[in-house]
């Protein structure tokens, strides 16, 4: 059985991963520190959502997709064939772009994670859903409908509620996908504050094209190009004395 009790730094070496005979991501190398948050920027189809989805293993569902390197969260090997996908991916949880609640109550998505690992006592299951839903920022707006459909939710209180069910299954590492590309500013303000909060227990990596985003909440930064990571470093120094050409013209705008 793998353990996810250590440090949960993410680290990545000799990363290549490619989609048949496309070389999508060349040689990546990157130290993610545990309970930060680390943004991944670059231009559309850099490779950012690529390597995100590598660290739960989410693309061993993507026909002709062959990865090589060396992966691991602490310790563990992610791609070690000890290593249990399921334990895997309840201690390394995801959030997608847009929200994806199931059609079902808001307490039933909440104790859907708890429920598939065998947690069936209503009074665990209640406090594991007030304490999720109450970390994600989200219980006083939802504590008196819990029994109604999610579906019936605003689309920033499904983002959020999105989060509370990957935080019911206690993860350790949570990465997010573009968590607030398609919600308002005020969404978007909740979710960043929301992050601030949750990186005190949690390692957090973002991908997100909103720049502004990355200077406001990222601890890191890594800036992706044509599926090469061209530089990584403290968020305050990539932004502002970026040591690649590439960086620059990217955070300036002038091209991506």
């Amino acid at each position: 059985m793998i353990d996810f009790t250590g440090k949960m730094n993410i680290s990545v070496k000799d990363c290549n991963l490619y989609y048949g005979d496309f070389h999508a991501l060349k040689n990546i190398n990157i130290e993610i520190p545990e309970k930060q948050v680390t943004a991944l920027i670059g231009p559309s189809g850099c490779g950012k959502s690529t390597f995100l989805k590598i660290l739960n293993r989410m693309n061993d569902l993507v026909e002709d997709c062959k990865i090589t390197g060396s992966f691991k969260i602490g310790n563990i090997d992610i791609f070690d064939k000890e290593t249990d996908i399921n334990a895997l991916r309840k201690n390394v949880g995801m959030v997608f772009q847009k929200p994806n609640p199931f059609p079902m109550s808001i307490y039933d998505n909440i104790a859907f994670a708890p429920r598939t690992f065998g947690i069936k006592k209503r009074s665990e299951l209640d406090e594991i859903v007030e304490n999720s839903l109450r970390r994600a920022s989200i219980w006083d707006e939802v504590k008196d409908r819990l029994k109604k459909s999610a579906l019936g939710m605003s689309g920033g209180q499904q983002q959020r509620l999105c989060i509370a069910r990957s935080l019911a299954a206690n993860p350790k590492i949570l990465l997010m996908d573009e968590p607030t590309s398609a919600l308002d500013p005020i969404s978007t303000g909740k979710i960043e504050e929301l992050m601030e909060e949750l990186k005190k227990d949690l390692t957090i990596v973002i991908v997100t094209h909103n720049m502004q985003q990355a200077t406001r909440i990222a601890d890191n930064t890594a800036f992706f190009l044509l599926g090469e990571l061209i530089e990584y470093g403290a968020t305050d120094d990539i932004f502002s004395s970026p040591g690649d050409e590439r960086t620059e013209r990217y955070i300036t705008g002038r091209f991506g």
